[in-house]
């Protein structure tokens, strides 16, 4: 065996593990920040929720979880990347790189890259989203007084967005 099976079966075992017990998959109800980034090369969207929370001062992310339509390392990836930010400013979350993102996994494959860098962007989104609603006066997503955020779509209402028909016209194109 080489060095490369080694490594790609070390990586497929650790993959196989964080997806027979994913850490924080699910939606969390009381988020204070939503993101959710999709791929349409390899069809994969994953949507990532954060809550904050003060400590000593600090804003630092309390919880993270996720739902994922993608293959087992997305998952994987998303599983460690909401443990790993945990206790994190959202400044500090900001600053890991998708590679980083990674945690116990390690190095991904070139071929797997993209599931890290998915990951790196839900997490863009919904950290840049709540900098935003800081900015803002008049949210839509405005926090009741529990907390939550309202109005916030899950991410079969996402996809199933994607899935309405256009308004107006339909322009068809020809293999011409």
């Amino acid at each position: 065996m080489n060095l490369v099976n080694a490594m790609d079966e070390s990586l497929e075992k650790k993959i196989k593990d964080a997806i027979a017990d994913p850490k924080n998959m699910g939606e969390l109800a009381d988020a204070d920040s939503v993101g959710t980034v999709g791929n349409s090369d390899c069809g994969e969207m994953l949507k990532l929720w954060v809550k904050f929370k003060e400590d000593h001062g600090r804003k630092v992310i309390d919880q993270a979880s996720f739902q994922s339509f993608g293959c087992e390392t997305a998952i994987a990836v998303a599983s460690m990347a909401t443990e790993l930010i945990r206790g994190k400013t959202a400044d500090e979350a900001l600053a890991l790189r998708h590679d980083e993102l990674t945690g116990d996994l390690g190095a991904l494959p070139p071929m797997k890259i993209h599931c890290a860098q998915l990951v790196e962007g839900a997490l863009k989104a919904a950290l840049d989203a709540d900098e935003a609603d800081n900015n803002v006066a008049d949210k839509k997503t405005a926090p009741t007084e529990a907390g939550a955020v309202e109005n916030v779509p899950s991410l079969m209402d996402s996809l199933q967005a994607d899935q309405k028909p256009p308004q107006g016209k339909l322009r068809l194109l020809g293999d011409d």
